[in-house]
């Protein structure tokens, strides 16, 4: 575990020199695709996710037909993704929450998002964050956990644990940004078993470079 703690904002200043344009890798046209995407991206990649949702949405674009979608259906649709039959009872619940207790609109409040079945913290920040530009918190996927660590911002592996260190250190201007650098980063360069420490450009920053 990193030792030495990090200059917060070198790294940030480094961070939006390599990826100051960092963005949301589910693709989505609205609030409503946003989060039925970010659903199924639990156990997932955003490739996957991005591969199925094109025909999701063809056949069900809005909250109050994907409450009326037969169950199997959607199972089918989604099946590529994992974990199908549970992901598609929480769109299907979720849709049908939307659709009758918020008139077909995603809330713009975490208390209401997390009311929604199949939306824990980190589906809420995405949504807040990305749809409405609301910045409730920090997105904490495995990327952002292992970089948190390997950078020493965190020695936790909780994510809510590992939110509130990063919510403390990192700018409220830049919690939605941040996510998405991290996990750019961490998919180009900080790999999860053997990281490229030898080509990072955080690697001065970095208390665990060339020890993972």
């Amino acid at each position: 575990m990193p030792s030495m703690a990090p200059d917060v904002p070198r790294l940030l200043a480094a961070l939006h020199r390599l990826y100051d344009g960092a963005d949301c890798a589910l693709r989505h046209r609205n609030a409503f695709e946003l989060l039925v995407a970010t659903i199924l991206s639990a156990q997932c990649t955003d490739e996957r996710v991005n591969k199925v949702t094109p025909a999701l949405f063809r056949r069900y674009p809005t909250p109050a037909k994907m409450a009326r979608a037969p169950l199997n259906d959607l199972e089918e649709l989604i099946r590529s993704t994992g974990f199908f039959r549970q992901k598609a009872k929480s769109l299907s619940v979720t849709a049908q929450r939307l659709a009758t207790d918020h008139r077909g609109e995603v809330p713009r409040t975490l208390e209401a998002l997390l009311a929604l079945r199949g939306v824990a913290r980190k589906t809420a920040n995405v949504v807040l964050g990305n749809a409405y530009g609301i910045a409730s918190g920090v997105v904490v996927d495995t990327h952002v956990g292992r970089l948190s660590r390997r950078l020493g911002l965190t020695r936790h592996t909780d994510p809510v644990k590992i939110e509130k260190d990063l919510t403390k250190k990192i700018p409220t201007a830049d919690w939605i940004w941040f996510s998405h650098a991290l996990i750019t980063h961490g998919r180009a360069l900080c790999l999860a078993r053997r990281p490229r420490c030898g080509d990072c450009p955080l690697r001065a920053l970095c208390p665990s470079a060339g020890n993972v």
